[in-house]
Parts: structure tokens; sequence; C-alpha cells
């Protein structure tokens, strides 16, 4: 059996991130309620656990807290922040209220090498937290410090327990990989010996139990998540797959030309192309509250399929291309502790009654394993590397009312911005195996509920604002703005003022994530 470590998951809003960072070790980590019963957390055979982050403090009374077979098992324990807390207080410890709350960068100061922190470790990590430890519960031993917190780190190395204040799951703490690395394979001695492709078998494998015989719908869009979520079923239940595109009058221009062209191939006949713009837009005329949006965007889609479903002998399943981010962001019932950010139409935006059951092999994955995913399936690198789009399409991008002119506006501005990218090779591409990806992870134009007075030959103009958005990220959970030339800004300025009849103002979106999300509803 795979190696197996637990992120028994207390809120955090990077509780998966934890989990990612553990697979990239090439160790299989898998993220679980904290209150999840004894047995199934036993069951995965764990060689450690470790707990996460959370928005509560150990003291309030709905506070998640650690279960006793937790430590009775004897495995190894990394507490992150509130698992720090909880860990504390679970044994014996002490948790009070920070004099001076810690969120950002700090300077780690090392007080005793240990097993995971051996003193090596840059000094930069990211604090985010109200409480601190006053004192470590017996058998523990301070390892490091900084201004605000006296206990930055402790450990029982006879017990191989250990409690991180900081957070070494994300990219602001520069040596947080190395020091989970230890963790997972030096202190729970876990072989190292998985891979994405392992993903691949599981999933299909899981995806044959679920559906059984039955036949399946496939949502596709065009876009990374819904082609490969597609493929992988397609690799499960072959001919019991049929996908249907349903053009909703809110996707990218020549959508439709790109997902004939991308799918007829490798499904013939089982590829079907739906027409449903004049519905969307009917549906969402006069809407503009975002989250509104969304939720009228969920149920029109899935009556659109239930209705095709009836035409095809009701198949009683529905793929959908739900990734992590999606799922944390839309902070899903099951996370008590969690709050929501905003609502994905393909998780929180569906409607509570439906013919289907879904079937979301990429529910629990984050975009960069889903790409690669997708290279060991075999689909094109121009599918696998394309540009992420949204579920809601075009609906999240077009502030305010929706109009078939206002997002045709969109559509072209947005194909401007892409055109340019990729001819100056600034979209996300792989250079090679082991490199880095490139360019910008995500780009697209955003069309404002905002006129602007500008002058056009000489005469007064009064029209709509265009927002580039570009954003160089690796996991979508927190992401930079990306510096783009300014020449290559000014090229896409000047074609969409020019090219786009209705805009004459052009702006450039320079913040980061957090506080901002990615797209701008």
């Amino acid at each position: 059996m795979t190696d197996t470590i637990i992120v028994l998951d207390f809120g955090s809003q990077y509780s998966q991130l934890i989990a990612r960072r553990v697979r990239e070790t090439h160790v299989y980590a898998v993220l679980l309620p904290w209150d999840t019963p004894q047995e199934q957390v036993l069951a995965y055979q764990p060689k450690g656990f470790i707990l996460s982050g959370g928005p509560l403090s150990v003291y309030d009374p709905e506070a998640p807290y650690i279960q006793d077979f937790i430590i009775q098992s004897n495995l190894p324990l990394l507490g992150i922040c509130y698992g720090l807390q909880a860990l504390t207080k679970a044994l014996g410890g002490k948790v009070a209220p920070a004099y001076n709350r810690e969120f950002g960068s700090a300077e780690l100061l090392g007080i005793k090498p240990s097993l995971l922190l051996n003193g090596n470790d840059g000094p930069s990590v990211w604090m985010s937290h109200g409480d601190r430890i006053e004192e470590v519960p017996p058998g523990f031993e301070v390892l490091a410090r900084t201004a605000n917190s006296p206990i930055a780190a402790m450990g029982d190395e006879a017990r191989a327990y250990y409690g991180l204040q900081f957070h070494p799951e994300v990219r602001h703490t520069p040596s947080g990989a190395k020091i989970l690395g230890r963790f997972v394979l030096d202190i729970c001695k876990c072989n190292g010996d998985w891979y994405p492709e392992s993903i691949i078998d599981q999933t299909v494998n899981r995806i044959q139990n679920q559906v059984g015989n039955a036949k399946v719908l496939s949502a596709v869009s065009g876009g990374v998540d819904s082609s490969v979520a597609t493929a992988l079923v397609q690799k499960a239940v072959g001919n019991q797959l049929t996908a249907v595109y349903v053009d909703t009058g809110l996707m990218r221009k020549n959508e439709n030309r790109w997902v004939d062209q991308a799918f007829r191939k490798n499904l013939g006949s089982n590829l079907i192309m739906m027409d449903a713009s004049q519905t969307f837009f009917s549906n969402l005329s006069g809407v503009t509250d975002p989250e509104l949006k969304r939720s009228i965007i969920g149920e029109t889609f899935i009556r659109i399929f239930e209705s095709k479903a009836r035409e095809l002998g009701n198949p009683p399943f529905l793929v959908q291309g739900t990734i992590y981010p999606d799922v944390i962001e839309s902070r899903a019932a099951e996370r008590k502790q969690a709050q929501r950010i905003k609502t994905h139409h393909n998780v929180g935006g569906l409607p509570e009654r439906m013919n289907f059951d879904l079937v979301e092999p990429l529910r629990y994955l984050f975009k960069d394993e889903v790409r690669i995913i997708g290279e060991y399936l075999g689909l094109p690198s121009e599918l696998v590397w394309r540009q992420p789009f949204p579920g809601p399409g075009l609906a999240v991008r077009c502030l305010g009312a929706l109009t078939p002119e206002r997002v045709s506006k969109l559509q072209k501005a947005d194909a401007i911005f892409t055109e340019v990218l990729s001819n100056a090779g600034l979209l996300i591409q792989r250079t090679g195996d082991d490199a880095p990806m490139e360019g910008t992870a995500q780009s697209f134009a955003v069309l404002l509920p905002v006129k602007a007075v500008g002058v056009m030959g000489d005469q007064r103009t009064y029209e709509e604002v265009i927002a580039l958005r570009a954003i160089t990220t690796d996991d979508f959970m927190t992401a930079d703005w990306a510096r783009l030339p300014y020449d290559l800004l000014a090229e896409v300025s000047n074609r969409i003022v020019n090219e786009v009849q209705g805009v004459n103002r052009v702006v450039f979106d320079v913040t980061s994530k957090p506080p901002a999300t990615i797209e701008w509803e």
C-alpha cells in the first residue's frame, strides 16, 4: 500500500495546499475533516498526521480539537498554526492571545536544531495568527522564535511530535517545502514513490466503482479542467460517456470551433454541440449581483443537461471539471469552520435538486496536477496548457448587466490580449519535463460597468472601460500580478481601443491574491 500522510483540516484556507506540498515530495496525502471517524482515518494506514491551521481560537466553544485516537496512534504529528495550538492544548501546554498579532513575513530565529528545523533554513517565514503558545507541553522543547512569538516552533523528538506557528505550506516561507519534506521523509519515514500517474489509476478505479455500467454525460467547455475530467472518465468507461458542449453565449471568442476540433477526433459522434445562448441571456437579463449570476448559470446549466439527458435515455451521471480551488473558495458545507469566499457555479451554485449524481474526478487536485495528468493521458499540449477559464464563463468578467452586445465587446478585447501575449511567448508553458512553468498562469480582459470620457477623431466619447488581469502562480491559491512589459501593454491598449467599438479606455490590474481573487467576480 502507498505510504500516506493524513492532513486533518481545521478550516484553514491553506489546508489543501499542505496536501499538495506533501505530494510534491512524491508521498500520497489525503485531506480529511478534523472530525473524520477513526475507522475512516486509520483505513489509510497513515505514516503520520499534519494538523492544519484554522480561523478560530482553541478556546472558542465551537473550536475543533484533536481526537484522542490521533494521539493514541503514536504516529508522528506536525501541527501548523491552529494545529500547533490545538496540539499544545491537548497535551497540557498553554495557549493565550498574543500581545501583538502576527500577519505576514517574520524572521525566524533558531534556538535548538532538530530533525525538523536543522538550522540551515532561511529566516523568512509567513505568520497569520492571533493566539500564541505561552508554555510548551511536557516533553517539548522550544526550537525557534520570532520577535512576537517566543515559541514559533516546538518539538518532542522522542515522540516525533512537532509544531510550527508559521505556515510552511505557502511560498512566502521559502524553506517551507524543505521543512515539510523532512517531516514526511525523515520523520515519518515515507518512501517517496508516489507519482501523478498514480492519480490516474486510482481515479479510474474510483470512477468505475461509482458508475458501473451506467451511461455518463460530461460537460466540456474547452477549458483544461473539463477536458482532463472528460478524458479520465472516457478512460474509465469508454463508450458509456457522451460529452456535451453547451454554448452559453458567455464563452471565449471562437470557442465553438476550438471545442469541435479538440474533441471530435477522440469522441466522434459522442460529442454533442448545443447553442443555449438565448436561454442564458434571457435568464440573466437585468442580473448584476455576481452570486446570483453564478446561481442562475448553475441551475440553467443543469436544467439544460437534464433536458438533453431525457433525449439520451436519462444517463444518471454528470461529469464536471471541478478542481480544489473551486471547492475551497466556495467553502462547501462539510468544512464547518471555514468561510465562503465566493460560490463557484459548479460547486455551491448547483441547485439542491437535480437528476444527476456528479462525477468529479479532479475535485481534490490543483491546476498544475491536472495539467500533469492531462499530459500523461496524451492530451495535446495546446489543450493541456490552455489558459484557465471560469465555469460561469464571461459572466464573471463582464461586470454589471449581461447583454450580447457587452459580451461581444469583452470577447474581442480578450482575444486581442491573448493574441499579443501568445505572440510574445507570455502564455503559460513548460520548457521541459523538469523545468518550471513560465509565462502568465492566467490572463484575461474584464469589462467594467463604468463609462469614461475620451476623445476620438476630435470628438468626445463616453464609452466603457476594459481592465486587463494577468497573474503568476503555481497553485492558484495565492497569486501575484504579472510584470508585463510596458510596450506590450501599450500595444494591447492601442489595439483594443481601435478595434473594439464601444471601449475608449484600458487599465491594468496590479492586485495580488490575496487580498483580491483572480477573477473580478
